[in-house]
């Protein structure tokens, strides 16, 4: 089966063609968990023609101890080395990559190799999954020369493999205590709303519960989300949708230079006996926008008090939020009758840009500058003077001048030119105010002419639950993906982009996210039939499930009905 699943994927039988791939991060669970582990048997192999091996879950090595340094060169000419990729469709079958696609430990003896120059090792393999979610980790491996083989290999591996999630279990168990200790204290010093959160736990108290509804606490949960992984303090206003501002205050938990997690101390910036009950404040109607939730409000009222004031800005946000889009609607809404001139700095040259700005301040033009980071510092000098002229002599009519930014963006979030734009407004990413995903998506079909296409209630529940990395431009692009398919009708879930159908909140590599397509297409194709779709894509039952499981894939059968397009 597995010299099957190999042929399948077209692995070269006589040169193992192991990918080389450069990790994100060598400091994870697992790399933590494990490298006591290996040193300790590091000690049990000395001298002995056998190498210890640790993978991640796509079988790229991270770590590789050897108990003879002469079997290094025979492994490195195979390339059975740190960063080279031994999955089973890279190589065909072996220790790691075969042990990964079927979840379980197995010996793969000389022969039973696929290839041909892997023939001369014999090779052990054991998965190392999480021990409190279940989730696949790794592999560990044992290799040596074919001639030296036999069954305690296997049995070496599975040890291996267990004491690290023995360990992994300990230090889990350990930074969980820590930032369990923390939260208590934090419970019972502040009186507040608090909760913790960390890598496999969140925790919220009673208080918490008690002083906010179901709404106001999935509102805080998401915002909460946004601080897993910080090692840093920092607080952060947000805007509930019962209409209450809320102070999140957060600060990490470690245990030595380990993060467990962070607390997060929550205070309302409001009365609330002012505030509730609160009818649903809808936020002015602006022509080239859509949203209504007290986040989306709240932002659009501090433009709009900007502009009249004609107060400089800064729209400051996640790139594809709708900071231009924001300000472009608002200008619209309160200075109709006035040109705004648009200058992106990465559509055109620097020379370009600047004629642009000269062109726009000599004709009294407001102007909206986008991307500026983009440039260098003395065409960003020779911009601020040409503003610091304007700004000096304008009378209360004059220009308006808005920027678009964001905290990553570089340089420009600091340069003396921010000095002349008093004001900042934060238009909140997508995942931030979801409750305006239906208004919006509904508007963003409408601008694409496909007013006679609607989203379903369980499509709409689906895109909900997406962290949208892409903010608005992001629900566009797979908007227009849809359109690309179906102009009427209604949109069901299973019509829905391949993205879409994964609910998984970590950023995925390119090839993590091919595969997750070509998985989703699979089941698509053959009405949510796992059996078929792995025997389809050359993969096993049970490594479709994990696959199933690893990227939050949802898929619905489709029903008879559901078959035929209106």
């Amino acid at each position: 089966m597995s010299w099957e699943r190999s042929q399948q994927a077209n692995v070269d039988p006589d040169q193992p063609g192991a990918d080389y791939i450069d990790p994100d991060s060598l400091d994870t669970v697992l790399t933590r968990a494990a490298a006591p582990v290996l040193d300790a048997m590091a000690r049990e192999i000395d001298n002995e023609p056998v190498s210890l091996i640790l993978t991640d879950a796509s079988g790229t090595v991270l770590r590789r101890r050897l108990g003879d340094a002469g079997l290094a060169a025979a492994l490195d000419s195979v390339h059975l080395a740190p960063g080279f990729r031994y999955a089973e469709s890279n190589v065909g079958t072996n220790g790691i990559g075969t042990s990964l696609e079927v979840g379980a430990p197995l010996l793969i003896r000389g022969d039973e190799h696929y290839n041909g120059r892997l023939r001369r090792f014999s090779c052990a393999g054991a998965p190392v999954t999480h021990p409190v979610t279940g989730a696949l980790l790794g592999a560990v491996d044992l290799t040596t020369l074919a001639e030296n083989s036999n069954a305690l290999l296997l049995s070496f591996a599975k040890m291996v493999a267990q004491r690290i999630r023995e360990q992994i279990l300990e230090e889990a168990g350990e930074l969980d205590r820590a930032l369990l200790r923390d939260y208590h204290l934090a419970c019972q010093h502040t009186g507040r709303p608090v909760i913790a959160i960390g890598e496999e736990v969140l925790m919220i108290n009673q208080l918490t519960q008690r002083v906010f509804d179901s709404r106001d606490q999935a509102a805080i949960i998401d915002h909460t989300r946004d601080s897993r992984g910080r090692t840093e303090q920092f607080t952060l206003l947000a805007d509930l949708p019962s209409g209450v501002t809320a102070r999140l205050s957060y600060r990490p938990t470690f245990v030595d230079d380990r993060l467990a997690g962070g607390i997060v101390h929550v205070r309302e910036q409001v009365d609330r006996r002012r505030t509730r009950p609160r009818a649903r404040v809808r936020a002015p109607v602006l022509r080239s926008v859509a949203g209504t939730s007290a986040t989306w409000t709240r932002t659009v009222e501090e433009m709009i008090d900007a502009c009249t004031r004609n107060e400089w800005l800064v729209a400051d946000g996640e790139p594809g939020a709708g900071r231009s889009a924001l300000v472009r609607a608002v200008h619209d809404h309160v200075r109709n009758g006035r040109i705004l001139v648009s200058v992106d700095a990465t559509a055109s040259s620097a020379q370009s840009v600047l004629e642009q700005v000269v062109t726009a301040v000599d004709e009294g033009s407001d102007l909206l500058l986008r991307q500026i980071h983009h440039l260098d510092g003395e065409d960003i000098d020779a911009i601020g003077d040409l503003l610091l002229d304007v700004c000096s002599n304008s009378a209360t009519d004059g220009p308006w001048v808005a920027i678009t930014l964001h905290a990553s963006d570089g340089p420009a979030d600091t340069h003396p030119l921010l000095r002349m734009f008093p004001k900042t407004v934060t238009v909140p990413p997508l995942r931030h105010h979801v409750e305006d995903l239906p208004e919006l998506s509904r508007f963003l079909l409408d601008t694409m002419e496909a007013g006679r296409l609607v989203l379903s209630p369980a499509a709409v529940n689906q895109l909900a639950r997406l962290s949208w990395p892409g903010n608005v431009t992001h629900l566009k692009s797979v908007l227009e993906k849809i359109c690309r398919r179906r102009r009427s009708g209604t949109i069901e879930l299973e019509d829905l982009p391949a993205e879409c159908r994964s609910t998984t909140r970590r950023r995925l590599t390119k090839l993590e996210s091919l595969e997750r397509d070509a998985v989703v297409e699979a089941l698509a194709l053959h009405n949510g039939d796992k059996a078929t779709a792995a025997k389809a894509l050359g993969m096993s039952r049970a490594t479709i499930y994990r696959k199933v499981r690893e990227y939050g894939i949802e898929y619905r059968a489709r029903s008879v009905r559901s078959r035929g397009r209106p």
